[in-house]
């Protein structure tokens, strides 16, 4: 255990420290076993006029532990591991230490072993935040630490540090009367759940590109930058919503924390003049170490709400924290301790106390209200179901089908778990295909009909049917009426936006592609789907600079994300770069993306051989729903009988990728000529030149 576990262990309190000792500069996490290193430790630094918070010795008698933990590390400007073998194993190191980098405090690690750092701590931690102390001792490396605290307190005691739950935060508004836990309460609300996700499938797993010009285009793609969006200026109206931290004894409650994010966010961006940062963008930060001022310059927001949830049985306590980004005062904060089946009443609570302290309210808006789940059981279900579909892997997915289809069980009128069911089949068959055509289709059109049924106005569940309908189904003119009444239900929700992209793309309207895709990344600037879609529709258009510099964007978002280094690969290829796009497909991280790409590249650079045993490997997987991309490496090679094969094949499977991509897939150049490809555009009742 941490900074408390000394609690469990006996451990007594350092003898020489401060009478009084309700917050520290500097919070002190610890395992049990350290104890004697830590009170040492702690010691020394209050010896050299440095506060400290440590437990047992600061939990006020009648304290709840927990409770108490997270209060000082608020308080604190800076937290200082003990690091070693022993509480490298201790799960509780983790949880404080994530706490206090989401609060953007700095974590000073004070290593006395040598034992291999795990990624859990890893990823909050960089050895320059390190203090070696397992060679000469620890008493040797006192006076470093007390060096390195003094320099990054001085910069935390810049920003306003929030108090411990109960005292007022300088600036804050009075905080609101709570009403006692146990009170049940009937279920007042609705939750409008968008299908962020759905167009994650289309953006991910069908993006297909170009071989053909330029060469001379490759000197100004080298030069490219990251790819410009239009971007709102930060207005006094704006807010991020940051994802909850989970503080639960085991922390198996992320789908909790996280649908509550979701929710607040959801109810927020219903009111009109208040603009509320997309649900990918907030969660990009999820588990980084990033100050606020970073978070609002990149989300260009004005105000961050962030908060955590401790779930325990069928209670649940949540605090929420309203943080005015230019001087980092806490304009409101609030503790909610409640029974589960209040959930729904309180993310109404959460969103009306945060207008009121935005002062949304002189836009005479008032906060939307929402339908509830029949129960809470069938709520936790479909939060448990969602988040395992958005993990992007076939098992989880399937898992999560199961979560969803329960959730119906309890409760089969809740729209939102049926959109979401609608998305998580679509995903199985498109990406994974974990089912035939037939049977998918049956599947993902009876759960968004049901969906529709019960709530014509969920937009989520417009989006499910309008992909189906332009991916399966290839009916381009309802799917893009289904589109437009999503964004028309739900302007300011982002991942619509992207899936309407490629429809247009479809169609071979590129600028209106490019600007649909600038619209989602302008909503959501962390969102990976808007720069793909500009990157594919730019490139499509023939803009190969700004493909290479959305493409790149994407990347540096999301570095492992399955097809980018396929996608820039192509641009490169177009612009005279073969062995810049070998590079490129030999780094991207999904085998069957990387199989599909090595061949043109080889081919380009005049290595047959290599390039012969590369397509067999390629060819391998093409019945597996890889036939599109195999026919674009044989057209690529004027194999033009064996690319209409499997053009032919790809129509049989109905493969999403032939969708979108047959009308303008430069990759096909080498086919347009040819009758069999004005035949197929006829049959797919596409566009013919």
């Amino acid at each position: 255990m941490v900074g408390g576990e000394g609690a469990d262990s006996g451990a007594p309190a350092p003898s020489n420290g401060p009478v009084e000792h309700a917050a520290g500069a500097v919070f002190v996490s610890y395992a049990s076993s350290d104890s004697a290193t830590a009170e040492s430790l702690c010691a020394y630094l209050e010896r050299a006029g440095i506060t400290c918070w440590i437990a047992p010795r600061d939990v006020r008698p009648g304290d709840f532990y927990a409770d108490a933990i997270v209060q000082a590390i608020n308080a604190c400007q800076a937290l200082v591991l003990v690091l070693s073998a022993h509480s490298i194993a201790s799960p509780h190191v983790v949880r404080e230490v994530e706490r206090a980098s989401s609060k953007q405090r700095p974590v000073i690690a004070f290593r006395i072993d040598a034992t291999p750092l795990p990624p859990g701590l890893e990823y909050f931690l960089s050895t320059s935040q390190w203090l070696d102390a397992s060679a000469d001792g620890a008493e040797r490396a006192y006076p470093k630490l007390v060096e390195a605290v003094k320099r990054r307190s001085a910069g935390a005691s810049e920003r306003s540090v929030l108090p411990p739950t109960g005292m007022p935060a300088t600036g804050s508004t009075p905080q609101s009367t709570r009403n006692a836990a146990g009170v049940n309460r009937m279920l007042a609300a609705a939750i409008v759940v968008i299908a962020a996700g759905l167009a994650y499938v289309l953006a991910d797993r069908f993006w297909l590109a170009r071989r053909a010009s330029a060469p001379a285009a490759a000197n100004a793609l080298a030069q490219t930058g990251p790819a410009s969006a239009v971007t709102p200026a930060s207005a006094d109206k704006s807010v991020a919503v940051l994802p909850f931290t989970d503080l639960s004894e085991r922390k198996d409650q992320e789908y909790f924390s996280d649908g509550l994010s979701e929710e607040l966010i959801d109810l927020l961006g219903k009111i009109p003049g208040l603009r509320v940062s997309a649900r990918t963008s907030s969660f990009f930060y999820k588990g980084k170490q990033t100050t606020l001022g970073e978070i609002a310059s990149a989300l260009k927001v004005a105000h961050v709400l962030e908060g955590s949830v401790r779930k325990a049985g069928g209670n649940v306590r949540i605090t929420a924290d309203l943080v005015r980004v230019s001087d980092e005062a806490h304009l409101w904060s609030e503790t909610y301790d409640r029974k589960l089946d209040d959930i729904f009443k309180l993310q109404d609570e959460i969103a009306g106390a945060v207008v009121k302290a935005l002062k949304v309210s002189l836009l005479s808006a008032d906060v939307p209200k929402a339908t509830p789940a029949a129960n809470i059981d069938a709520y936790t279900l479909y939060l448990q179901g969602r988040l395992l579909v958005e993990r992007y892997d076939l098992a989880d997915n399937l898992k999560g089908q199961e979560y969803l289809q329960q959730a119906l069980k309890l409760d089969p009128k809740y729209a939102p778990a049926w959109a979401e069911l609608s998305r998580a089949r679509f995903v199985s068959f498109a990406s994974f295909g974990a089912s035939t055509y037939q049977e998918a289709h049956a599947a993902v059109l009876e759960a968004a009909n049901e969906a529709l049924r019960l709530d014509p106005r969920l937009a989520a569940a417009h989006t499910a049917l309008g992909s189906m309908l332009f991916a399966m189904d290839w009916d381009w003119s309802a799917a893009d009426r289904e589109f437009k009444k999503a964004i028309e239900l739900d302007p300011g929700e982002s991942s619509t936006l992207p899936i309407a992209g490629q429809l247009a793309v479809s169609q071979g309207r590129y600028d209106e592609a490019r600007r649909l895709a600038q619209t989602a990344i302008a909503r959501d600037p962390l969102q990976v789907l808007g720069y793909r879609g500009l990157g594919i529709a730019s490139f499509f258009a023939g803009d190969l600079p700004a493909a290479a510099a959305a493409f790149r964007k994407a990347i540096e978002l999301s570095p492992t994300s399955d097809g980018l280094h396929y996608k820039l690969g192509l641009v490169l290829l177009s612009a005279g770069d073969a062995q810049g796009a070998l590079a490129e497909f030999e780094h991207e991280p999904h085998a069957g993306w990387r199989q599909q790409g090595v061949p043109l590249a080889l081919d380009a650079l005049g290595r047959k051989a290599d390039a012969d045993r590369a397509l067999a490997l390629a060819a391998k997987d093409a019945p597996n729903g890889w036939g599109f991309q195999l026919a674009e490496i044989y057209a690529h090679r004027k194999d033009l009988d064996q690319a209409f094969v499997w053009l032919e094949h790809a129509y049989r499977q109905h493969d999403p990728g032939l969708a979108i991509y047959l009308k303008g897939d430069p990759l096909l150049a080498n086919v347009r000529g040819d009758a069999r490809y004005n035949a197929l555009l006829r049959k797919m009742k596409l566009p013919e030149p």
